[in-house]
């Protein structure tokens, strides 16, 4: 509901800006490349992170620089004893905010989507702060749904996301793409990337990721499949996750012990990682990535032009993740496999489909092309307008 007086005064492009959110990479990475963006071109905005508890956000955050500022907020869990934990964490959440809010006075206040950016976007929006929320996947999560009505602009990937915003939001919609570090505009060079992360510059690499966080059902499908394969000429950088990352070399030397693997296939050369912040370095060396279907994701695979097969998260209701890949997948960047959340099943999917894109050139380097059509490699830069442009406006 608007208020019946105007102030005439525009708010400065200077002072905080907060970034509301958290909880994976998925989230953080985008805000990070704004803040950056923000930084070079000369305003005189401060970041500060309003982020999680969880462990990743620390990691990634801390090499930043940037400030940051942990909620208590928590996940909703639909159990009596998860929505009760939700609940007061969320009022913990409130309190907290508004004390920042009165504390730094924010200029602006820009939303990462998720759970972790309601209490600040809210807030905000009431107090009509100008507020701006990043809405990178197709089909606006169910927190970002809720929050529509509390912002003024909608920084989306992809055009598709029109259709899924109701008619009076439409209006506040900017299509920027999903922002990306600065980085992934210009990858380093492949042999340097390559020692970095102690690969032979001479092998083909297949990325296998399942974001910040890993992916379970990635790493086991993955695995499946490759214990069956031949793959001369290649190397696997696996990123598992930290979760999951030492049952993964375990199952990677029970796959190279096996006395009934064909002598022949030889032991595959791999290297597993928990987590690396330097992404840009891992899509350096990637001839072919397997991976989940995030936004982020999908943004750095079509900056840098990685040919993927992609495996969409199979347990959110409204499945976004998969309308994401199926963009990609539209365009010849991708392909879709759908994950069948069984370690056999997705690994006789992938077997396939792996074997036929490992050792046709022409069609990764086909793939690669429709990667890069899709790319908005300036979208930290919009996004970064979007937010400057909010503050020099009056505010209702």
């Amino acid at each position: 509901m608007q208020p019946s007086s105007v102030n005439p005064t525009p708010r400065p492009d200077s002072g905080t800006i907060f970034f509301a959110g958290g909880g994976t990479g998925g989230h953080l990475y985008p805000g990070i490349a704004v803040a950056q963006a923000l930084l070079a071109a000369g305003s005189k905005l401060r970041p500060v992170f309003l982020c999680t508890q969880r462990a990743i956000d620390r990691v990634i955050l801390e090499p930043t620089g940037f400030e940051f500022i942990p909620q208590p907020i928590v996940p909703p869990v639909k159990t009596v004893g998860g929505l009760l934990k939700f609940w007061n964490a969320w009022r913990e959440t409130k309190e907290l905010v508004s004390s920042l809010i009165g504390q730094h006075q924010p200029a602006a206040i820009l939303g990462l989507g998720g759970y972790a950016a309601g209490a600040a976007v809210k807030l905000a929006g009431r107090k009509h702060i100008p507020t701006a929320l990043i809405n990178p996947d197709v089909i606006p999560g169910k927190a970002n749904q809720y929050l529509l009505r509390y912002v003024s602009a909608i920084c989306c990937q992809f055009e598709q996301t029109r259709q899924y915003l109701p008619g009076l939001h439409r209006s506040k919609m900017h299509v920027t793409g999903c922002p990306i570090r600065r980085e992934f505009v210009k990858l380093p060079a492949r042999g340097e990337a390559m020692a970095r992360l102690g690969l032979d510059p001479m092998m083909h690499t297949l990325v296998i990721t399942g974001a910040s966080l890993g992916a379970k059902t990635v790493n086991e499908g993955v695995l499946e499949a490759l214990a069956k394969m031949k793959i001369q000429g290649w190397q696997v950088l696996h990123l598992a996750g930290r979760d999951h990352a030492e049952s993964v070399r375990v199952a990677y030397r029970e796959m190279s012990a096996r006395p009934h693997r064909d002598s022949e296939q030889g032991d595959i050369p791999v290297r597993v990682i928990d987590f690396i912040p330097a992404m840009w370095d891992v899509w350096a060396v990637a001839d072919l990535a397997v991976s989940r279907a995030g936004a982020s994701t999908c943004a750095e695979l079509t900056a840098t032009g990685i040919p993927s097969i992609l495996l969409p998260y199979p347990f959110h209701r409204d499945k976004h993740q998969r309308l994401n890949a199926q963009i990609l997948a539209d365009s010849g960047a991708a392909v879709l496999c759908n994950d069948e959340m069984d370690r056999r099943k997705n690994g006789r999917k992938l077997e396939p489909i792996l074997q036929s894109l490992l050792f046709d050139a022409n069609k990764r380097s086909a793939m690669s092309a429709a990667a890069k059509s899709l790319a908005h490699l300036d979208a930290s830069n919009r996004v970064a307008s979007v937010v400057m442009e909010m503050t020099r406006q009056p505010t209702t």
